[in-house]
This record gives structure tokens, C-alpha cells and sequence, in this order.
């Protein structure tokens, strides 16, 4: 449905569906974590079956960035994927919902130093963040320890809309329309932290061919476009849920040499940090969007 033809009240019966879902989610983020976690698996292993397209883009995916595990292997790694999934919506109605203090004694910090001396130069940093199902969640664990910004891409529903801009103030100071390149330039140049996911296809006009798992995928080409115009550091973050339920963020060193005068190359960077993080803990990927949809010319889809 079209923005335009939503009404203007948000207590009009159109939005009632809405409300309820929101009254859901807040009862969600009040859980205690163990309740939360094992109704996260009880959504991630039901939407395992019902959520077909899914299951298939993410065994596709499963398959051709992991040729060396065993179909079995393969198979309880895409069941593994949705249970983190199924979590990571939990933890991002914890992230709506409660103050990112009520995360502290959950959470812990590596490799602070490196976006700070990035921020003590003076220029902006760009946080390359990549979407791990606690994506949300660890906006909310950011702020903690930083004061950034990020992008973000307008709902439809009005009403979705406000209630996002409400939790997004808690988390961030700034968020920017990802089409808005004029006033992410702005922040990054006034020497602000903005968070930037590089990690999907978003086509072949913005976009360049760049190795990732070993396949050329359509790599964004924004975060070496944003360094060239600013000449901020660019900082590579990693998010990751513990075995024990606890939360790390871990800040690495500042990309050298980039941006460079080759896209690709770029690109290739970017990508191979990426991919670094997700081997790491492949599971807590969102292993479920067209990560390889863009083909070459000539080659044939995947999906």
C-alpha cells in the first residue's frame, strides 16, 4: 500500500493491526532472556518450515558459500541460521523497547581504540556493520559506548514509521534516509560516526563485481564513494551473540589504503573484512536475502 493513501490518524481501524503488532513485540522485550531466546527458537525453527522462498534463498546461499561442508552439515547450518534469526527478532523488540542501559551487564567492548582514534582525527568515520541477526540489537549495545549515527531506509506505515524514529532517537543521534547522501556527507565532515551495511545487492547502477565466498557478487560502492569525499577513516565492526548469551562488539583497525583509486579493489576490501566476520559465526548471519541476485553479464541467476 502506497504512504499516500494511509490516513492521517493513527487511530483509525487501518492502523489497528499495527498497534496490536507493536503491543506484541513490547510484551516480547519485556521477557526475561531465557524465555526470549526460547521463544526466539521456537519462530526461527517454525518459520524453518513455513517460510519456504526463505528456506530456499538460504540453502542456495548455504550451498554456494560453504562447498566444503557435507549436504548434513549444510543443512543443520541453514536450521542453525533460522534459530538465530528467530532470536535476533526478539532482540530487536529488546531494542526497540527497553534503554540501552538494561543491556550493560550483558555486553562487552574490543577494539574501542580504533573507532576512537579514527573520531580523534577530527574527519568522521564510517562503521562498516554487516547484518548479523543481532543487527538491531547491537545499535542499541553501540550506544553504550558511542555516540553514532546511521542509515536507514522509511516504512511505508506511517505509524511503523513514527514508532521506529522513536526507538531510533534512543539509539542513535542522527538517523539518515539512505538515499539522503547530502546530509550523511554533512555529518561524517562535522567529524561524526555514521554506521553503513555494505553487505547487500542493491544492483548493478550502483554497484561493482567484487569476490565474496569466492563468487562475484554486486558490491555497493558507497563506502569508498563517502571516504573519497570526506577523508574519514573507515572502521570495520563485527557483532556477535555468545555462547553464553552475552553480547561482544569489536572494533578492528581502520582499512588501510582505502579508498583507493580502484573500485573493485575497494569493493574487494570491504568484502573480504565482511566475510572474515561472518566465518566467524556463519549462524548468526541473515543468510535469507539475494545475496548473489545481480549475475555478471551472461551468467544465470542462483535462485
Amino acid at each position: 500500500m502506497a504512504r499516500q493513501s494511509y490516513p492521517q490518524s493513527f487511530w483509525h481501524p487501518l492502523y489497528w493491526p499495527t498497534w496490536l503488532g507493536f503491543a506484541f513485540v513490547w510484551c516480547c522485550a519485556h521477557l526475561p532472556w531465557p524465555v526470549k531466546r526460547g521463544l526466539g527458537k521456537a519462530i526461527g525453527l517454525l518459520l524453518l518450515k513455513v517460510a519456504g522462498r526463505r528456506r530456499h534463498i538460504t540453502e542456495v546461499n548455504v550451498r554456494l558459500c560453504f562447498p566444503d561442508k557435507t549436504s548434513a552439515q549444510q543443512q543443520q547450518l541453514v536450521r542453525d541460521i533460522f534459530i538465530a534469526n528467530g532470536i535476533g527478532l526478539l532482540e530487536t523488540a529488546t531494542a526497540w523497547f527497553r534503554s540501552p542501559d538494561y543491556l550493560r551487564p550483558i555486553t562487552s567492548i574490543r577494539g574501542a581504540e580504533h573507532l576512537q582514534h579514527a573520531l580523534d582525527q577530527g574527519k568522521g568515520a564510517i562503521i562498516i556493520g554487516i547484518h548479523f541477526s543481532t543487527l538491531d540489537l547491537a545499535g542499541a549495545i553501540n550506544k553504550l559506548y558511542f555516540d553514532i549515527d546511521t542509515f536507514y531506509r522509511k516504512h511505508d506505515n506511517p505509524l511503523f514509521e513514527a514508532i521506529m524514529t522513536r526507538s531510533r532517537k534512543q539509539i542513535y543521534g542522527a538517523a539518515i534516509d539512505r538515499k539522503d547522501l547530502k546530509a550523511a556527507l554533512k555529518r561524517i565532515k562535522s567529524g561524526r560516526a555514521i554506521w553503513y551495511s555494505p553487505d547487500q545487492d542493491f544492483g548493478r547502477e550502483v554497484s561493482v563485481f567484487a569476490p565474496f565466498f569466492g563468487i562475484q557478487a554486486a558490491s555497493i560502492n558507497m563506502t569508498s564513494r563517502l571516504a573519497k569525499m570526506t577523508g574519514c577513516a573507515v572502521v570495520p565492526l563485527a557483532v556477535s551473540r555468545q555462547d553464553n548469551g552475552h553480547y561482544q562488539l569489536e572494533y578492528f583497525p581502520a582499512l588501510e589504503q582505502f579508498p583507493s583509486d580502484d573500485a573493485v579493489a575497494d569493493a574487494t576490501k570491504v568484502n573480504a573484512f565482511i566475510e572474515y566476520a561472518i566465518r566467524r559465526h556463519p549462524e548468526q548471519y541473515m543468510w535469507m536475502h539475494r545475496r548473489f541476485k545481480t549475475r555478471p553479464e551472461g551468467e544465470e541467476g542462483f535462485y
